[in-house]
């Protein structure tokens, strides 16, 4: 395997970098950056001495797309939807860790990234990558849109019960919390140490372009569910997000039978784990792996059903999630290359 990386430098890229170098059907790793082309990496990140060296080199699209087998998109938005199409058409496939493919209507992409979408024929090529619901696709295609970091927590955390159109339609609430590394690596004022440190922060306050690709799944496992309330907040940790998620359900229901439909679903899923009565993940639980962890209550005086899903943004919610979408598009046991355990403490 022939992995080219683009966006080598973020976060999400340097990630992917440590994964693949890991991973033992990847051969060859090839860096791009179309701002530091020319530069040894182990320059720009030392932590990365003393294992291979590399050089970050120009984007060139029709070259790539003939010599690497799987090019993976590290991309602010507004990059790969221009991209991607000169890397269609030839044997590489395509994995796009930015927001450009993810939603099928360019119109709505338009509205909430505030940026011109990709070409319609790339947009109905690109996959839904969220390996736990979608992986016959996933298995077939060309061009993967890989999740966002919030998305990927709050449907793991859903799917169930709106696949079998348990919930209430307009009664969904998520309340999401990140870490600083989700904003990316370039710093900004509300990122800056002096203003996160000891602070809680809201922010994107019903414009948050997630929502939409939220909406978007809920939709196509049940077309009757209305828009849903999504907040998120910035928290003063490194990595990790939580997304609580309150909602109420169309007919009574115990809490031992709500976690049996999780457990049914995700039984065969290396991925996710559900937590037994009683027990609800923190963001440590999950910190440098993989995994999804889910905890679940109902409220029987209410009927309302409160799920705590928490992953590693720049894991599952973006590189290791790539590498797991890698792994299925080629066949390989999807867990290859991905450490079996978190990081602790």
């Amino acid at each position: 395997m022939k992995a080219g990386i683009v966006g080598a430098t973020g976060y999400g890229g340097i990630e992917l970098l440590r994964l693949l170098t890991n991973h033992p059907q990847v051969k060859a790793i090839t860096l791009y950056s179309s701002s530091q082309a020319g530069e040894q990496f182990e320059d720009i990140y030392p932590q990365f001495q003393g294992g291979e060296s590399y050089v970050l080199h120009d984007l060139i699209p029709e070259q790539m797309r003939k010599d690497l087998d799987v090019i993976f998109l590290a991309t602010p938005s507004g990059v790969s939807s221009k991209l991607t199409p000169q890397l269609q058409g030839g044997p590489a496939k395509v994995i796009d860790l930015s927001g450009d493919l993810r939603m099928k209507d360019s119109g709505s992409y338009e509205q909430w990234y505030k940026k011109e979408a990709a070409p319609d024929v790339t947009l109905e090529a690109a996959v839904y990558g969220l390996p736990e619901w979608n992986q016959e696709r996933i298995e077939k295609a060309d061009v993967i849109a890989n999740p966002g970091c919030y998305p990927t927590a709050t449907l793991l955390g859903l799917g169930p019960l709106v696949k079998e159109g348990l919930v209430k339609s307009d009664s969904v609430v998520i309340d999401a919390k990140s870490g600083v590394s989700g904003a990316g690596k370039n710093p900004n004022p509300i990122t800056h140490f002096a203003h996160t440190q000891e602070n809680f922060q809201i922010y994107k306050v019903n414009q948050h372009q997630h929502i939409p690709e939220i909406e978007q799944q809920l939709s196509i496992w049940d077309d009757q569910m209305e828009p849903v309330t999504f907040s998120t907040h910035l928290v003063p940790m490194t990595r990790g997000i939580m997304a609580t998620i309150y909602l109420q359900l169309k007919e009574e229901m115990s809490e031992e039978d709500l976690r049996q439909k999780f457990k049914s679903y995700y039984e065969s899923q290396p991925f996710v784990r559900v937590r037994e009565s009683g027990g609800f993940p923190c963001t440590k639980d999950v910190y440098g792996s993989n995994f999804c962890d889910i905890g679940l209550t109902i409220d029987a005086r209410t009927n309302r059903v409160t799920i705590v899903s928490v992953i590693d943004n720049l894991m599952k919610g973006a590189a290791s999630q790539a590498v797991q979408n890698m792994n299925l598009v080629f066949q390989y046991d999807e867990r290859t290359g991905l450490a079996p355990l978190p990081v602790y403490p």
